[in-house]
C-alpha cells in the first residue's frame, strides 16, 4: 500500500490501493467474482501492508496496544496456517515447556522475521515461568 509520504487515514479504501494477501486489488474482489469461482483463499485474506497501515492509524490515535497487536498480526501473515495452529497450542497454559516457547520465539524471529511476535512469545514464556504455567510431565 502506498501512502505518498503521508500517514494512512480511515477509511483505508479511500486513500490507497488496498490489496488482498494474494496481491489482488480489492476492487476486483466482489460477490460476482466469488459466485463465478474466481477467488482463491488469498483473495479474501488481509495483507500485511493493510494491517501495518491499520497499526499506524491506531498508534496515531493513541491505541498503543491495538497497534502492537496489528503489527504482530502483520508479521503472522507470513507464517503458514499449520504453524499458527501449533503456536496457538503451545501458548495455551499447561501445553508447553519453557524450552519449547523459547524455541518457538527463535523460529519466529529467524525463519519468519516476526520479531515483535517473537518478543511477545518470550514475554509469555517468562510469565508462564513466574506463574508455573508450563506442562507438567
Amino acid at each position: 500500500m502506498k501512502h505518498n509520504g503521508h500517514s494512512p487515514t480511515y477509511p483505508l479504501l479511500e486513500h490507497g490501493d488496498l490489496a488482498a494477501a494474494s496481491g489482488r486489488s480489492l476492487s476486483e474482489i466482489d460477490l460476482e467474482a466469488a459466485a463465478a469461482g474466481e477467488l482463491a483463499a488469498g483473495d479474501i485474506q488481509i495483507s500485511a501492508d493493510t494491517l501495518r497501515a491499520q497499526a499506524a492509524i491506531a498508534a496515531q490515535a493513541g491505541y498503543r496496544a491495538l497497534a502492537q497487536n496489528l503489527l504482530r498480526a502483520a508479521e503472522l501473515t507470513a507464517v503458514p496456517n499449520a504453524d499458527l495452529l501449533r503456536m496457538y497450542e503451545l501458548l495455551r497454559p499447561g501445553r508447553s515447556t519453557y524450552a519449547e516457547l523459547t524455541a518457538l520465539a527463535g523460529r519466529l524471529a529467524d525463519e519468519f522475521q516476526a520479531t515483535e511476535t517473537a518478543a511477545f512469545v518470550r514475554e509469555a514464556a517468562e510469565v508462564y515461568r513466574t506463574r508455573n504455567l508450563f506442562r507438567r510431565s
